[in-house]
Order: C-alpha cells, then structure tokens, then sequence
C-alpha cells in the first residue's frame, strides 16, 4: 500500500466544498483544512504508484475550487497510533 500526502492550494470561497470532493473521491483516506500556505492537505492510501498517477491529475486535479497540488509520497510511518492499532487486533 502506498501512502501519498497530497498538500492543496484553494481557492478560499469554495475550501469546505473542495475538501469534501476531495474526501469523496476513491483512494482518499482523509482531508484535512489547516491554517498556513496550504488550505488543504489530503492523505491518499493506493495499491500503487499507477493508482497514484491516475488519481492525483485525472481527478483531484480537475475538482472546482483545487488551484495547484504538491505530492510527497511516505516512505514509512513512524506513528504510534498505528503501532498500537496492530496490537489492539483482536482485542474484543
């Protein structure tokens, strides 16, 4: 599974509609709006880098409202959120 983070520029009278057609589309795990240069920051989990290329310019891309997008793609998740979450498994 890969894991993309998307960060999104917007225009600043649609940001809340945006956001949730971003969040609608397949592939998108979570968005975000925050305070700074970006309005937007969208986390993307795919099987693979294709997912990827088709994903970001084939629709977040064209969705009104999104001005400009920068990809980094996670090499490794140092959370301990998701460590916990493996532990937790079966824990009912």
């Amino acid at each position: 599974m890969i894991t993309a983070i998307v960060l999104i520029s917007a225009a600043t009278d649609a940001i809340a509609e945006t956001a949730q057609a971003i969040a609608d589309v397949d592939g998108v795990a979570e968005v975000y709006s925050c305070a700074g240069d970006i309005d937007l920051v969208a986390i993307l989990r795919v099987p693979d880098h294709e997912d990827l290329a088709r994903l970001i310019p084939g629709h977040i891309s064209k969705i009104p409202g999104v001005l400009d997008t920068a990809t980094h793609i996670a090499y490794r998740s140092f959370s301990s959120h998701d460590t916990q979450a493996a532990f937790d498994l079966g824990d009912d």
